[in-house]
């Protein structure tokens, strides 16, 4: 009996993976257990293995292609046997353009020249006056979005002239390279402003892929809530003696590890911003999942520490670790990638000073770190330079007002100019 094979689901929020790579093809044998393909969700890769034995009789998406979970990518059976029944419903083909539509479609912005646009709505050959229709023919010159300035919008030639002259022609070098993907400057360097080759960009890159995901993930995050960011900074003078001491006791312990733990503990004693909101309703968490960004070959990927609330600093610091070394190998397991309550970003290796995180929905808030820099400090009537780590706490504002974002960041600080007391000594 033909098994169809289903895109997973590798967490909870996931709901579409990228079909990378096939292992297998349609009429090859394969065996339960077998890696058949290979998929990536913007967190990271997975493999895809056959539920039983048998022969490919059908594959239903190709390599490069985002495939929603629960949609089956092929089936599994016996020569023979019938694969339709299984075949996932695709998008119905674009309906035929009518006629009147396909005679406006070939009125298309000429590839030697580099238009500008004077309006929103592309006009086609029917709203250009006889003379404008001319001048564009003579010219190959039929720019989209032109507002003509006759009655109803209607194109004149005088529009199209002012149009023509104000924009850069091109040479044929750069016009064969323009009609390849190449992007035309808004004026040229030529004499009267030509487009040479030498002044094209390169081609455009199109998202693809895992890429394409994290950007629409990104826009889906600002769409959808009211974010904000606040500002801070600790004094980081306990925190850079404990690593110090941490350092020469062989104890492999880092400045980020102290701050996630300083993170945890704040957020214990202030669980407001240890919340989801979900379809209007805040959703506050018991349990501190800690996510933490990651730098990886796939991109950014976010680790999540379980339950961290219940971890000392050591245990913290070498679950991190290790979360970190298979995100970096693609090791990591769907379940550590996923439920993360509040999340951590960390640029101060980079020497950033200050940045706005951007919200993983549906958690409230997100702490970027900063470099740790000096910082005039007045005391006893003197200035010192201290040194200080910078915080940007970026929050929903649909559920935490600035005041209590506030309070955290005055809290976490607290327990950061604590570090040595809170962290108590290595065991």
């Amino acid at each position: 009996m033909a098994t169809p094979v289903e895109m997973p689901r590798p967490g909870i929020t996931v709901e579409e993976c990228l079909l990378v790579k096939w292992r297998v093809s349609k009429g090859e044998p394969v065996a339960a257990g077998q890696v058949i393909a290979e998929i990536e969700t913007d967190k990271a890769g997975f493999e895809v293995e056959a539920p039983v034995d048998g022969v490919v009789l059908e594959t239903f998406f190709a390599e490069g292609e985002l495939v929603p979970v629960f949609t089956n990518i092929c089936v599994i059976g016996q020569p023979g046997e019938d694969a339709g029944p299984f075949r996932p419903r695709r998008a119905a083909p674009a309906a035929e353009v009518a006629p009147k539509e396909a005679e406006v479609s070939r009125v298309q912005p000429a590839p030697d020249v580099a238009a500008r646009t004077a309006g929103p709505e592309p006009a086609g050959e029917a709203a250009f006056s006889p003379r404008a229709r001319r001048f564009a023919g003579e010219r190959g010159f039929f720019p989209q979005g032109v507002r003509g300035s006759g009655p109803g919008g209607r194109v004149l030639e005088e529009d199209l002239r002012r149009l023509y002259f104000a924009a850069p022609r091109t040479s044929p070098v750069a016009r064969e390279l323009i009609a390849s993907g190449f992007v035309a400057p808004a004026e040229g360097s030529g004499v009267n402003r030509l487009v040479r080759a030498a002044d094209l960009a390169e081609p455009p890159l199109k998202l693809a892929g895992v890429r394409e995901i994290i950007a629409r993930r990104m826009r889906e995050s600002l769409a959808t809530t009211a974010q904000y960011t606040l500002d801070a900074s600790a004094d980081a003078t306990g925190l850079l003696a404990l690593r110090r001491r941490l350092k020469q006791a062989g104890v492999d312990i880092n400045i980020n590890d102290l701050v996630m733990f300083c993170v945890v503990r704040a957020l214990v004693e202030m669980p407001e911003l240890n919340a989801e909101f979900i379809d209007g309703r805040i959703y506050r968490r018991r349990s501190i999942h800690l996510g933490f960004a990651c730098d990886t070959p796939r991109g950014l990927i976010v680790p999540v520490i379980k339950d961290s609330q219940d971890l000392t600093l050591e245990e913290l610091a070498t679950r991190a670790h290790l979360l970190a070394e298979q995100a970096v190998s693609g090791a990591i397991a769907p379940d550590d990638i996923t439920g993360a309550t509040f999340t951590v970003s960390n640029l101060g290796s980079f020497g950033i000073e200050s940045f706005t995180p951007i919200l993983n929905p549906p958690q409230v808030a997100l702490l970027g770190v900063n470099a740790i820099q000096l910082k005039p400090v007045r005391r006893n009537g003197a200035v010192e330079f201290v040194e200080h780590i910078g915080l940007s706490l970026t929050l929903d504002h649909q559920v935490i007002d600035g005041a209590l974002g506030a309070r955290f960041l005055g809290r976490l600080r607290e327990k950061i100019e604590g570090v040595e007391a809170l962290a108590g000594p290595p065991a």
